[in-house]
């Protein structure tokens, strides 16, 4: 297990090293990763840094506002790239590609960024379960295996990337950060983009979307998951009223874990999993189905793509 004020006392010293007198941007997600990479490189190299937020038009309801309010005291910049994104994945329907083209959008968005604040580095929070999936062809990381082969910076500094998920959570509570950000469940870099099967449409997007919030709001403050959320995983027949319908299946997901490295699927009442059903076909129409999702990791991995 880390030590985190040696960790912190190490780290700080590494990015100062890497960056020197140079300036430097971050990936901020608003993620306990990326937060712990912020505050650690702010005390490197203080002013020289630029965070910035994407909004990639693939993040869950609420999640920029949400954003803009936690780091109100931060000189964060927010880019509004939704339609670049989904450019990007237009057509796509394999995971590797549509990981691929998140990454090379996420890079080029950030060097277009970079190029206006003369930013010559890229500070990322990629964590050690990250690296053993893209490297070991599991599946690309947006921000490991997804990253195009060539990038406009001297460098990619990336503080945690030996740390497991619990570690950065320690290290986050040691950097006094608020506990929101040291308790927040994880969520893909890639966004909602990895809880689609298939090809990412707009419709697609704001299915994921009202159902993640409606997974969120049931299970996180009740049952306190390391993760969950719902998937738009195909299409089935159901029937509203007496007429046929033809519309989304949702499958849920809700797992325990230390590490994120393995995971078991949570065994939740039967009533609970009625109430998300009826909830999820109500208010959602264009949702036909919905299942629940007892696969462990390994074999499955805990987002579908």
């Amino acid at each position: 297990m880390v030590k985190p004020e040696k960790f912190i006392s190490k780290a700080v010293e590494k990015i100062g090293k890497e960056i020197k007198d140079g300036r430097a941007i971050i990936a901020l997600s608003g993620g306990v990763d990326s937060s712990v990479c912020a505050e650690l490189a702010h005390r490197a190299i203080g002013g020289r840094l630029q965070p910035i937020y994407i909004d990639t038009g693939l993040m869950r309801k609420g999640e920029t506002e949400r954003i803009k309010h936690i780091f109100s005291h931060m000189n964060l910049d927010i880019v509004y790239a939704k339609d670049r994104f989904l450019a990007a994945l237009k057509g796509r329907t394999d995971p590797e590609e549509k990981r691929k083209a998140i990454g090379e959008t996420f890079i080029r968005v950030f060097e277009e960024e970079a190029r206006k604040l003369e930013a010559d580095y890229l500070i990322q929070g990629t964590i050690y379960p990250d690296r053993i999936e893209s490297e070991g062809g599991i599946k690309s990381h947006h921000n490991v295996g997804g990253l195009p082969s060539v990038m406009d910076f001297k460098k990619i500094v990336e503080p945690i990337e030996d740390l497991y998920k619990d570690e950065v959570r320690e290290v986050a509570w040691a950097l006094k950060l608020p506990d929101e950000i040291c308790e927040r469940m994880p969520f893909p870099g890639p966004g909602l983009a990895v809880r689609i099967l298939g090809e990412v449409t707009e419709e697609k997007l704001e299915v994921a979307r009202e159902a993640n919030s409606i997974v969120e709001e049931e299970l996180l403050d009740r049952f306190c998951p390391w993760q969950t959320f719902a998937a738009v995983i195909g299409k089935g027949t159901g029937v509203k009223g007496d007429i046929r319908a033809y519309g989304w299946i949702i499958a849920v997901r809700a797992v325990g874990s230390r590490d994120g490295m393995t995971a078991e699927a949570l065994e939740l009442p039967w009533d609970v999993l009625k109430k998300l059903e009826s909830r999820i076909t109500s208010e959602i129409p264009k949702v036909a189905r919905v299942v629940y999702d007892i696969t462990p990791k390994p074999p499955a991995t805990i987002e579908f793509e």
